[in-house]
């Protein structure tokens, strides 16, 4: 194979890219998410753990309070500088609610703290609401705070001394970042392997069924020229858009550690995918076929490679973080030599398919 013939059908090929409607719209997808991660990082974390924003403290929460005392749950409330309560009757509260006047509602019955009953508190919120789900966990905090000082007040009443249970200190993590490092960065940097490896399939197949294959063939690009040419193409875009992703996350603020051995990962473990979506176009000569059982192919693949220890999502997101050491290199060669053997059957079987007539 002449390495100029393929670098020809490797530039037709980036050059007529912006054709393909549906790879650009993902490209652009995944641009957008990289340039707004720090916006998208705070939806998308209080939708699955509220928690994890509820210390921010930018903004104070009206709380509508019905009860007749004002010590103990009133005090807690107001005491706090992200809640603010007010003295209203329930039927004012709820209607405030409503309209949005106020966050939240909590009514309190009038049983006092060393009362023998329990102090039953509602708690009433606006449902499927970002901003209540803030504001319950904000609550959650003053309920505990509350169960302390009732715990404190009752606590005369328990018949035997309770087992002290002493735990060590820890450092409670962000879950902001466990999202971002654990999420968001595989996400970004796989999916562009993933849509070069559904690329080389619209390539081929593009030849046979357009009926180009014979004309290109009529010149002095091989058979297996055209083919690596393609597949050339395909792998030169990974490592671009991975490493934008890369450098607009760090300016995002979000600091990735190892990017360059982060590409040589994505970019020969795309190269399999890659190898995987040539065979399926190589064999089935038409997209709808090659598409579907390359999907199927990818899952059974994701499936087995997430059940080894140091799978792929893991060992990105252990190089994002620096705490894998240089095992990943061992690993890396691994992959690499995978891709190698991928590499030598493919051409042998493009040479194979390159003697058959064509049909």
């Amino acid at each position: 194979m002449k390495s100029r013939n393929i670098a020809i059908v490797a530039k037709k090929e980036l050059s007529g890219l912006y054709a393909e409607k549906t790879i650009v719209f993902a490209i652009l997808l995944q641009l957008f998410i990289a340039l707004f991660s720090s916006f998208l990082m705070v939806g998308l974390t209080a939708m699955y753990d509220p928690n994890a924003i509820s210390g921010y403290q930018g903004v104070e929460y009206g709380i509508g309070y019905v009860g007749e005392k004002e010590g103990g749950l009133y005090s807690i409330i107001d005491d706090r500088r992200d809640l603010a309560a007010y003295r209203m009757d329930l039927d004012s509260a709820i209607a405030s609610l409503k309209e949005r006047q106020i966050s939240a509602v909590i009514w309190v019955p009038p049983t006092l703290p060393d009362d023998e009953g329990p102090i039953v508190v509602t708690l009433y919120t606006l449902q499927n609401d970002i901003q209540s789900s803030i504001v319950e966990v904000k609550m959650k905090e003053v309920l505990l705070t509350f169960e302390e000082e009732l715990r404190s007040v009752r606590s005369e009443r328990l018949m035997m001394n309770p087992i002290k249970l002493n735990f060590p200190d820890t450092r409670g993590g962000s879950n902001y970042f466990e999202f971002v490092f654990g999420l968001l960065i595989p996400l970004l940097v796989f999916m562009p392997a993933i849509i070069s490896a559904a690329l080389i399939i619209d390539l081929i197949t593009e030849e046979y069924q357009s009926g180009t294959l014979e004309t290109l063939l009529s010149t002095t690009v091989t058979y297996s020229e055209m083919l690596w040419g393609k597949i050339l193409a395909c792998i030169l875009i990974v490592p671009v858009q991975s490493a934008a992703w890369l450098a607009l996350l760090a300016a995002n603020g979000i600091v990735v550690q190892h990017p360059v051995e982060i590409l040589l990962h994505v970019i020969f473990g795309s190269m399999i995918l890659i190898l995987i979506g040539a065979f399926c176009a190589l064999h089935y000569r038409e997209r709808t076929s090659a598409q579907f059982i390359f999907s199927t192919a990818v899952v059974v693949v994701i499936i087995l490679a997430m059940a080894v220890p140091y799978n792929p999502l893991n060992l990105l997101v252990r190089l994002a973080v620096g705490t894998i050491g240089p095992l990943h290199w061992m690993i890396l060669s691994g992959i690499v030599a995978l891709a190698v053997l991928l590499s030598i059957l493919l051409n042998r079987y493009a040479e194979r398919i390159g003697l058959l007539p064509m049909r």
